[in-house]
Protein backbone atom coordinates (compact mmCIF):
# COMPACT_ATOMS: atom_id res chain seq x y z
CA UNK A 1 0.00 0.00 0.00
CA UNK A 2 1.61 3.29 -0.99
CA UNK A 3 0.20 7.35 -0.05
CA UNK A 4 2.68 9.52 -1.63
CA UNK A 5 2.36 13.04 -0.99
CA UNK A 6 -1.47 12.60 1.15
CA UNK A 7 -1.89 15.40 2.98
CA UNK A 8 -5.45 13.84 4.24
CA UNK A 9 -4.93 13.79 8.48
CA UNK A 10 -6.37 10.34 8.52
CA UNK A 11 -4.70 7.03 10.56
CA UNK A 12 -2.76 5.39 7.21
CA UNK A 13 -2.20 2.51 9.21
CA UNK A 14 -5.65 -0.45 8.76
CA UNK A 15 -4.86 -1.50 12.06
CA UNK A 16 -3.52 -2.09 15.44
CA UNK A 17 -1.93 0.95 15.47
CA UNK A 18 -2.31 4.91 14.59
CA UNK A 19 -0.10 6.82 12.16
CA UNK A 20 -1.11 10.70 11.24
CA UNK A 21 0.68 12.08 7.89
CA UNK A 22 0.28 16.00 8.02
CA UNK A 23 1.90 16.71 5.31
CA UNK A 24 4.36 20.21 5.20
CA UNK A 25 3.43 21.91 8.42
CA UNK A 26 6.12 24.61 7.64
CA UNK A 27 6.50 26.95 4.92
CA UNK A 28 9.35 26.17 2.47
CA UNK A 29 11.36 29.19 3.66
CA UNK A 30 10.73 27.99 7.01
CA UNK A 31 11.72 24.50 6.31
CA UNK A 32 14.99 26.28 5.02
CA UNK A 33 15.97 27.99 8.02
CA UNK A 34 15.35 25.87 10.07
CA UNK A 35 17.68 22.94 8.17
CA UNK A 36 20.47 25.51 7.74
CA UNK A 37 20.36 26.55 12.04
CA UNK A 38 19.94 22.76 13.07
CA UNK A 39 22.93 21.39 10.75
CA UNK A 40 25.00 24.57 12.20
CA UNK A 41 24.07 24.54 15.85
CA UNK A 42 23.08 21.12 17.15
CA UNK A 43 25.65 19.05 18.99
CA UNK A 44 26.05 16.14 16.20
CA UNK A 45 27.24 13.02 16.90
CA UNK A 46 27.96 9.07 14.96
CA UNK A 47 25.05 6.83 16.25
CA UNK A 48 26.67 4.05 18.15
CA UNK A 49 25.63 0.32 18.49
CA UNK A 50 26.49 -2.40 19.94
CA UNK A 51 25.22 -5.68 17.48
CA UNK A 52 26.18 -9.44 18.66
CA UNK A 53 28.85 -7.85 21.44
CA UNK A 54 30.32 -5.43 18.91
CA UNK A 55 30.39 -1.84 18.70
CA UNK A 56 29.08 0.05 15.65
CA UNK A 57 29.62 3.38 14.43
CA UNK A 58 27.20 4.84 11.72
CA UNK A 59 27.81 7.26 8.97
CA UNK A 60 24.27 8.50 10.08
CA UNK A 61 24.94 11.29 12.90
CA UNK A 62 22.31 11.93 15.93
CA UNK A 63 21.90 14.74 18.78
CA UNK A 64 19.33 13.81 21.95
CA UNK A 65 18.35 16.85 23.81
CA UNK A 66 15.29 17.13 26.41
CA UNK A 67 13.75 19.05 29.35
CA UNK A 68 16.36 17.54 31.32
CA UNK A 69 19.25 15.15 31.45
CA UNK A 70 17.20 12.05 30.18
CA UNK A 71 19.28 8.78 29.59
CA UNK A 72 17.75 7.23 26.88
CA UNK A 73 19.32 3.55 25.98
CA UNK A 74 18.70 2.16 23.15
CA UNK A 75 20.81 -0.36 20.99
CA UNK A 76 22.49 -1.09 23.94
CA UNK A 77 23.77 2.82 24.24
CA UNK A 78 22.56 5.20 26.24
CA UNK A 79 22.31 8.84 26.07
CA UNK A 80 21.83 12.22 27.86
CA UNK A 81 20.11 14.72 26.81
CA UNK A 82 21.23 18.12 26.38
CA UNK A 83 19.48 21.19 26.67
CA UNK A 84 17.12 22.55 24.41
CA UNK A 85 18.33 24.65 21.81
CA UNK A 86 16.42 27.79 20.47
CA UNK A 87 15.58 26.57 17.15
CA UNK A 88 14.27 22.81 18.65
CA UNK A 89 11.65 24.77 21.45
CA UNK A 90 10.56 26.78 18.60
CA UNK A 91 10.14 23.67 16.71
CA UNK A 92 8.40 22.33 20.03
CA UNK A 93 5.77 24.59 20.74
CA UNK A 94 4.76 24.27 16.23
CA UNK A 95 4.53 20.95 16.99
CA UNK A 96 2.19 20.39 20.32
CA UNK A 97 0.23 23.32 19.11
CA UNK A 98 -0.40 21.31 15.56
CA UNK A 99 -0.73 18.01 17.43
CA UNK A 100 -2.77 18.60 20.77
CA UNK A 101 0.55 16.45 22.44
CA UNK A 102 3.14 17.62 24.96
CA UNK A 103 6.67 16.10 24.81
CA UNK A 104 9.69 16.23 26.54
CA UNK A 105 12.74 15.18 24.52
CA UNK A 106 13.94 15.25 21.24
CA UNK A 107 15.96 12.83 18.88
CA UNK A 108 17.75 13.65 15.99
CA UNK A 109 19.06 12.08 12.93
CA UNK A 110 21.07 13.40 10.31
CA UNK A 111 20.88 11.41 6.93
CA UNK A 112 23.79 12.88 4.66
CA UNK A 113 22.21 11.37 1.76
CA UNK A 114 20.19 8.36 0.51
CA UNK A 115 23.08 5.59 0.80
CA UNK A 116 21.98 6.40 4.64
CA UNK A 117 18.93 4.88 6.06
CA UNK A 118 17.17 2.73 9.55
CA UNK A 119 17.02 -0.80 9.74
CA UNK A 120 12.91 -2.04 10.51
CA UNK A 121 12.51 -1.26 14.66
CA UNK A 122 9.75 0.15 16.68
CA UNK A 123 10.65 2.61 19.11
CA UNK A 124 9.91 0.83 22.44
CA UNK A 125 12.61 1.48 24.90
CA UNK A 126 11.68 0.96 28.10
CA UNK A 127 12.64 4.60 28.85
CA UNK A 128 9.74 6.20 26.58
CA UNK A 129 6.38 6.49 28.13
CA UNK A 130 4.22 3.58 27.08
CA UNK A 131 1.74 4.07 24.30
CA UNK A 132 2.80 8.16 23.89
CA UNK A 133 2.65 10.18 20.75
CA UNK A 134 5.99 10.46 19.13
CA UNK A 135 6.09 13.11 16.57
CA UNK A 136 8.44 13.12 13.96
CA UNK A 137 9.09 16.63 11.41
CA UNK A 138 11.18 15.80 8.17
CA UNK A 139 13.46 18.46 7.21
CA UNK A 140 15.70 18.68 3.50
CA UNK A 141 15.39 15.74 1.27
CA UNK A 142 12.16 13.90 0.92
CA UNK A 143 12.58 9.98 1.49
CA UNK A 144 10.24 7.11 1.69
CA UNK A 145 9.48 5.93 4.67
CA UNK A 146 7.73 2.21 5.52
CA UNK A 147 5.91 0.12 8.22
CA UNK A 148 5.58 -3.52 8.44
CA UNK A 149 3.00 -4.82 10.89
CA UNK A 150 4.70 -7.86 13.47
CA UNK A 151 2.38 -10.01 12.86
CA UNK A 152 0.92 -10.25 9.45
CA UNK A 153 3.92 -8.79 7.36
CA UNK A 154 1.42 -6.24 5.64
CA UNK A 155 3.61 -3.01 4.57
CA UNK A 156 2.69 0.62 4.17
CA UNK A 157 4.45 2.96 2.89
CA UNK A 158 4.20 7.04 2.14
CA UNK A 159 7.05 9.95 1.24
CA UNK A 160 7.73 12.32 3.52
CA UNK A 161 7.71 15.51 2.08
CA UNK A 162 10.07 18.62 3.21
CA UNK A 163 9.11 20.06 6.57
CA UNK A 164 6.48 17.53 7.13
CA UNK A 165 5.27 15.66 10.27
CA UNK A 166 4.25 12.11 10.67
CA UNK A 167 3.02 11.43 14.37
CA UNK A 168 2.91 7.72 15.90
CA UNK A 169 0.80 7.00 18.93
CA UNK A 170 -1.48 4.18 20.55
CA UNK A 171 -0.82 0.82 20.46
CA UNK A 172 1.83 1.25 16.71
CA UNK A 173 4.91 0.26 18.65
CA UNK A 174 4.02 -2.60 19.90
CA UNK A 175 2.22 -4.45 16.68
CA UNK A 176 4.99 -2.01 13.70
CA UNK A 177 7.99 -2.11 12.84
CA UNK A 178 9.48 1.67 10.98
CA UNK A 179 12.30 2.06 8.85
CA UNK A 180 13.80 4.81 5.99
CA UNK A 181 14.77 2.76 3.33
CA UNK A 182 18.17 4.01 1.65
CA UNK A 183 18.20 4.84 -1.49
CA UNK A 184 20.81 5.74 -4.70
CA UNK A 185 18.46 8.76 -5.97
CA UNK A 186 18.98 11.37 -3.09
CA UNK A 187 21.86 12.82 -3.14
CA UNK A 188 21.31 15.43 -0.45
CA UNK A 189 20.78 15.98 3.36
CA UNK A 190 17.93 14.42 5.71
CA UNK A 191 17.41 16.26 9.11
CA UNK A 192 14.40 14.53 11.28
CA UNK A 193 13.20 15.47 14.45
CA UNK A 194 11.53 13.09 16.59
CA UNK A 195 9.91 14.58 19.36
CA UNK A 196 9.14 11.84 22.15
CA UNK A 197 8.20 11.67 25.85
CA UNK A 198 10.57 10.54 28.65
CA UNK A 199 8.63 8.61 31.13
CA UNK A 200 8.67 10.45 34.49
CA UNK A 201 6.76 10.63 37.59
CA UNK A 202 5.43 14.18 36.05
CA UNK A 203 4.44 12.28 32.95
CA UNK A 204 2.42 8.80 34.33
Amino acid sequence: MDLFNNNALYNVLPYDGEVYYYGSILHVEQAQHYLDRLLQHIAWDYDKAIIYGKLIITKRKVAWYGDAPFNYTYSKTTKSALPWTKELLELKEIIEHKTGDTYNACLLNLYHNGSEGMAWHSDSEKDLKKNAAIASLSLGAERNFSFKHKTTKQTVSLVLEKGSLLVMKGVTQPHWLHRLPPTKKVKSARVNLTFRTIQTEASK
